[in-house]
């Protein structure tokens, strides 16, 4: 499962969702650290102003002033009394040391110097005294939470005086300390992020905009419908200029188009005066050998010219039976005596252009002849979202690291440029081109013996079904 959006929207609308996650998280600590601070303090206070009570008995000069607490604290406390000894340390109990030194620090700011200060936590039902009042108090409180344990102070100014004894109940937690924090949080999170989202989707919406219009303009090289600038102004202007690049491009390929037509026109003319002029040659063998060059030539430029206008066919796509395609191809080369067979296979349409199509697979087939022992095998299969025409050979197949190289343009096995022997290089990658230009590929794969060896060369163009 992918838990990282792959376009922007998502991911910013995830890193702000994150980022808020973590940020009300570290406020959630320390709103959390806060009031339980303040509920100890709160306790202490209370501890502090029982205990003055009953020490200010003791001595006149004590100020009389103190900052009461919280009458919530206060309902939680009991008076302060005199006892002769401190309480009694049971095994349950937890002595709170750093409190103790808080207390003496609050005490001492009265002017009240302590010489022992004893805290205790201590369960409610290990208190008698504790015990009894909670129970006075569950009859008056109803439905209210009640307290589960209870601080046991006691301190004594003199060594050997009377000890001052004040207890506290120790509220409960609040029952639901974060739902607020929570409420907030989702509150934040609905104006936050709705309102990213929505600046999001103005910002993105020109961009998805703009790169389907990529994707058409390099399938099509039609630049005839230009995309109406929307979105904010740096979009707006990312828009326009690409707008002007498809402009330039296609008066490109339009130049282009014409030049190569210009070249074609002007090479073709003179080829075809030089066939007419060899005829008068009278060395059968010679003319032989001068006409074989000439149709060379004109095939090489042939090639040429057709590899350079397949990115901007001029025919449409058409329905066709691709799998009648594919047998009237092999039945040229059948009428023609070459040993092409085809394996048939289910009636397959889908949209192409059959012209480039037919000339994709007259390379493929013409190609497997030429280096594959004067045989090929053409199949057709249909896999789920493609379909793939397979040819095969018996030759001797290609080295493995010269697979991919033998699709660049000019790129042959053999080094020379001799047409029976392979020509100049081109049927491959113009057979790759042709493929492409439907929005499939070509796969160049050697077939292997069950010994070892190479068995022969496996072409497989893939179509996609759309």
């Amino acid at each position: 499962m992918r838990l990282w959006p792959r376009s922007l929207q998502g991911q910013l609308l995830l890193a702000v969702a994150v980022a808020l996650l973590l940020g009300q998280a570290i406020n959630a600590t320390l709103l959390y650290r806060a009031q339980a601070e303040r509920r100890e303090a709160a306790l202490m206070s209370t501890v502090a102003f029982r205990l003055y009570g009953a020490l200010r008995d003791d001595d006149e000069a004590v100020p009389r002033r103190f900052r009461r607490p919280p009458p919530e604290a206060m309902a939680q406390a009991f008076p302060g009394t005199r006892e002769p000894s401190a309480p009694a340390i049971l095994p349950s109990d937890h002595r709170l040391v750093e409190q103790e030194q808080t207390l003496r620090a609050i005490l001492a700011n009265q002017g009240i110097a302590l010489a022992a200060v004893q805290i205790l936590r201590r369960d409610i039902e290990a208190d008698p005294v504790a015990q009894r009042r909670l129970e006075r108090r569950m009859r008056r409180a109803g439905g209210e939470r009640l307290p589960d344990s209870v601080i046991v102070a006691a301190v004594r100014r003199d060594a050997n005086g009377p000890w001052a004894v004040a207890r506290v109940l120790v509220p409960p937690p609040p029952g639901r300390p974060l739902l607020g924090l929570l409420l907030q949080t989702l509150v934040i999170y609905a104006l936050l992020v709705g309102a990213i989202a929505l600046i999001l989707q103005r910002l993105t919406r020109p961009l998805k905009a703009l790169t389907r219009r990529v994707d058409h303009f390099a399938a099509t090289r039609d630049a005839s419908d230009p995309m109406v600038p929307t979105g904010p102004a740096d979009v707006q202007q990312l828009i326009t200029a690409h707008n002007a690049l498809e402009a330039r491009i296609a008066a490109l390929l339009d130049e282009k188009n014409v030049m190569l037509g210009a070249i074609g026109h002007d090479l073709k003319t003179p080829l075809a005066a030089l066939r007419v002029r060899i005829e008068s040659v009278e060395d059968e063998t010679q003319r032989a050998r001068m006409a074989a060059t000439i149709d060379d030539i004109a095939r090489s430029l042939d090639d040429i010219l057709s590899l350079a206008r397949v990115g901007r066919p001029g025919d449409p796509l058409e329905v066709t039976d691709l799998t009648a395609l594919t047998a009237q191809v092999v039945e040229e080369f059948e009428d023609m005596g070459e040993a092409v067979s085809f394996a048939g296979a289910e009636r397959i349409t889908l949209p192409l252009r059959p012209t480039w199509l037919r000339r994709a697979l007259r390379n493929l087939i013409s190609n497997a002849l030429r280096h594959g022992g004067s045989t090929a095998r053409v199949s057709l299969a249909r896999q789920p979202g493609s379909v793939t025409i397979t040819v095969e050979d018996e030759g001797p197949g290609i080295p493995a690291e010269d697979l991919q190289r033998m699709l660049e343009p000019f790129t042959r096995g053999d080094p020379s440029r001799n047409r029976g022997t392979g020509g100049a290089g081109l049927g491959l990658t113009l057979a790759r081109a042709i493929a492409e230009q439907h929005g499939g590929s070509l796969t160049l794969a050697n077939r292997t013996a069950p010994d070892g060896s190479l068995a022969g060369l496996t072409a497989s163009l893939t179509l996609p079904l759309t």
